[in-house]
């Protein structure tokens, strides 16, 4: 059984961790380009300003991280036919390979559901994990997300 979790805003001062973490091997496999990573968090302040970056810590250490953003603002296209309008997608990651395997993930997604709920437009989450990362869609379901077969991805009506 994992320790609670808090999240916190990400700071510049976590991006050496947040590097780190992109290139090792349990992360590199599903963070494809790791400069783009760092990039968009180096901006976070700018062109990146409408993501809300997070550090996960369990007893004040550090372990992973995870944003939300509304869907809409990020140019991405691939929510099928789902309404752009109130949708918001997550990413997430377990860094500290002491921290895999251990319900970790599950209250990182928790923890950034939480945070959208309180957003008044959000009416939906969708997240879209390579089909192979067995991992990331089963902790996406203990979490109450459904895979949308038309749309090829997880939803969650909020």
């Amino acid at each position: 059984m994992s320790a609670p979790i808090q999240i916190r805003c990400m700071q510049y001062s976590d991006l050496p961790l947040f590097r780190e973490w992109l290139f090792l091997p349990h992360v590199a496999k599903w963070y494809h380009e790791p400069e783009d990573w760092i990039a968009e968090i180096e901006q976070q302040d700018g062109a990146f300003a409408f993501v809300r970056h997070f550090i996960a810590e369990s007893e004040e250490k550090a372990f992973g991280f995870g944003q939300y953003y509304p869907y809409w603002l990020s140019g991405e296209d691939w929510h099928g036919s789902i309404p752009l309008e109130g949708t918001y997608s997550i990413d997430y990651m377990i860094g500290d390979p002491a921290f895999l395997k251990k319900g970790y993930g599950r209250q990182i997604i928790l923890s950034l559901l939480d945070k959208i709920k309180q957003v008044p437009d959000a009416s939906r989450v969708i997240v879209q994990p390579e089909p192979e990362n067995a991992a990331s869609c089963g902790v996406l379901r203990a979490c109450g997300f459904v895979f949308d077969e038309p749309n090829g991805v997880f939803l969650l009506a909020l």
